[in-house]
């Protein structure tokens, strides 16, 4: 069965940083892809960063240069970097895997992160 554990997640000043985590299980197939997305309540669910089961990666305009995903495979994690924390960053972020040979998706719970001074 699929799993997906995010964590990292936590209070932060703005301006601050962190690192999420996504360790992945039970995942099948030659191709998959990764992705961080955010959701704050009423507000749909919105990608923030991806990375193709080629490497290439993908960020919202918001966020380019602030943050980065990156996969250690040996550890079948996903990673999400995020500096620069802004209060708008505020949310639970979610890790969001896709086998692309049947185009399944799957999720983890989330991972709350509050911008607060």
């Amino acid at each position: 069965q699929v799993q997906l554990v995010e964590s990292g997640g936590g209070l932060v000043q703005p301006g601050g940083s962190l690192t999420l985590s996504c360790a992945a299980s039970g995942l099948i197939g030659s191709r998959v892809a990764m992705g961080w997305h955010r959701q704050v309540a009423g507000v749909e669910r919105e990608v923030v960063a991806s990375i193709s089961s080629g490497g290439n990666e993908f960020y919202v305009d918001r966020v380019k240069g602030r943050f980065t995903i990156y996969s250690n495979n040996a550890k079948n994690t996903v990673y999400l970097q995020i500096n620069r924390l802004k209060h708008g960053g505020t949310g639970v972020y979610y890790c969001r895997a896709t086998e692309l040979d049947d185009r399944e998706d799957y999720w983890g719970q989330g991972t709350q992160v509050n911008v607060s001074s």
